[in-house]
């Protein structure tokens, strides 16, 4: 039932898969339901800070069990967890990229792509997701 690390390099060929069909450069993390790093990638000609946000929406996505895309608009000054961002040792980052890994209906780990548009890096942590879920 846990994420293993072959699914981990799963979804790190697919998100490379995706990210080259996108023409974009990112950095993909993967966490286990812990939060513990299962894998990690950074294209060469990835900006550099990319690795540090996968991580972080990696870690985001897990920690609050969802997208961070369907996060955004809950830590903008007016939303009701606007305090949020700040409010914890380790730092979350409400910008999409982010995806949480469920099996079986139960929370697995999780995913995060940095380095392209916001909207590109959740298109290819979905992607990923898909891709999983086919190999399985």
């Amino acid at each position: 039932m846990s994420l293993t690390i072959h699914d981990a390099e799963t979804l790190i060929t697919a998100v490379r898969h995706a990210a080259d069909a996108a023409g974009v450069t990112v950095s993909v993390t993967v966490l286990d339901a812990g939060g513990h790093l299962l894998a990690f990638r950074r294209d060469d000609r990835a900006v550099l800070i990319s690795g540090e946000t996968s991580t972080r929406k990696a870690y985001t996505a897990l920690q609050l069990d969802a997208p961070t895309a369907d996060l955004v608009d809950l830590v903008k000054p007016d939303g009701p967890f606007h305090s949020l961002p700040t409010a914890l040792d380790r730092p979350l980052l409400f910008i999409a990229g982010g995806v949480p890994v469920h099996r079986d209906g139960r929370l697995v780990g999780a995913v995060g792509v940095g380095g392209g548009a916001p909207e590109q890096d959740h298109s290819i942590a979905t992607t990923a997701l898909q891709e999983l879920s086919r190999s399985r």
